[in-house]
């Protein structure tokens, strides 16, 4: 075996991503259920991204994608092919961590070139690949450095380069820029999503950070307590939020109580808690009478200067700037609150003002039972 890998040669072309499909994967801490009978289809060349509250799983499945955790249950394919008895090293995934990783005692071409010369490759290929990765994550003066000579985004730019190396089937990355200054974190999501195109690569991205999420994956899947609540393109999971917790943890959100007024045809009345009716299209399965909770973003609520239909009463608690952008403070009736944004148009509200708030121009709020509220 020794002798055979010391003729391995390198991929030819670009790398080009596998499939992975994980189905009903569980996983177990002795009593604690960390991943619970989660199933889901990663296209080739699709990066998605794992997106949750800390505790939520997200990280256990990924490791249970690379090798490093055996799962309680289930089965991760990639290719078309299960993995489940492979080590990390057989799986032919690529990893970047928090942490980068890095060895400290190597230079950046050596810590580039590890990976391809764990996996056999001959001596004469390797270092025409190191510098081909390197110029691929725009380092190429950089080889003779060691580590603790870099800055954070070079060093994980470092750690970038040694998984794409080895040509991965997958790339997997866990919280890799949580480390890095926003500005920087920015650049780096932009640069990750660059070379995912360039090499048509599979990726699974863990993360925390809704905005990471929203600018780099193609979707996103939604995990709580172990669950996947929703997997879908980052537009219908802000846009249409599967479940309330979804819509409560996915961007900024306004909560408005209220029950079934009246459903007649394609539209339902919604007698507001806050005061007001607001007529929206019917879900299906509410009847009349039963408790909802209607999900609404800031940007489409709109303040009004007279009561109407759709609108409530509200009283303007605070207004804060931001950017191009008022943020309003708002206090309702029943003594809840909202958050409103509207452009600034340089027309002053003093706090303490009684105004009326409604549903702007195309607004799609979402419909929830109010059962679905509980155990949040």
């Amino acid at each position: 075996m020794q002798g055979a890998s010391q003729t391995a040669s390198p991929p030819t072309g670009a790398v080009a991503g596998k499939p992975v499909d994980v189905e009903g994967v569980l996983h177990r801490y002795g009593a604690l259920t960390a991943v619970d009978r989660v199933t889901l289809a990663i296209g080739a060349g699709e990066v998605l991204a794992l997106l949750g509250p800390s505790g939520c799983g997200k990280t256990t499945l990924l490791r249970i994608i690379g090798g490093f955790i055996r799962q309680s249950a289930g089965t991760v394919r990639i290719g078309g092919a299960p993995v489940d008895d492979l080590p990390p090293n057989r799986r032919n995934v690529g990893i970047v961590f928090q942490s980068y990783a890095l060895f400290p005692h190597m230079t950046v071409a050596e810590n580039v070139a590890y990976g391809l010369k764990a996996r056999g490759w001959r001596r004469s290929d390797v270092a025409p690949r190191v510098t081909r990765m390197l110029e691929v994550v725009r380092l190429s003066t950089f080889g003779d450095r060691l580590p603790r000579q870099l800055s954070g985004g070079q060093q994980q730019r470092v750690a970038l380069a040694r998984a794409l190396a080895v040509g991965p089937s997958v790339l997997l990355l866990d919280e890799p820029f949580s480390a890095l200054d926003k500005g920087l974190r920015l650049d780096m999501q932009i640069e990750l999503k660059r070379l995912q195109r360039q090499f048509g690569l599979t990726a699974v991205l863990v993360t925390h950070d809704q905005d990471e999420a929203m600018s780099v994956a193609d979707r996103i899947a939604v995990m709580h307590r172990g669950r996947v609540e929703q997997c879908a393109a980052p537009v219908a999971v802000y846009d249409r939020p599967a479940t309330l917790f979804v819509s409560g943890f996915v961007g900024t959100s306004n909560r408005l109580a209220g029950e079934i007024a009246a459903i007649e045809g394609p539209e339902v009345g919604i007698a507001l808690a806050a005061g007001g009716m607001v007529v929206l299209p019917t879900v299906p399965g509410l009847r009349g009478g039963a408790p909802i909770v209607m999900v609404v973003r800031p940007e489409q609520l709109a303040l009004f200067d007279m009561p109407g239909p759709d609108r409530w009463p509200v009283t303007l608690r605070l207004s804060v700037p931001l950017g191009p952008d008022l943020v309003h403070d708002l206090e309702t009736a029943d003594g809840g609150t909202l958050k409103l944004v509207e452009r600034r148009t340089g027309r002053a509200l003093p706090s303490g003002d009684r105004l009326w708030c409604g549903l702007a121009p195309g607004a799609a709020p979402s419909l929830f039972a109010a059962e679905d509220n509980r155990g949040e």
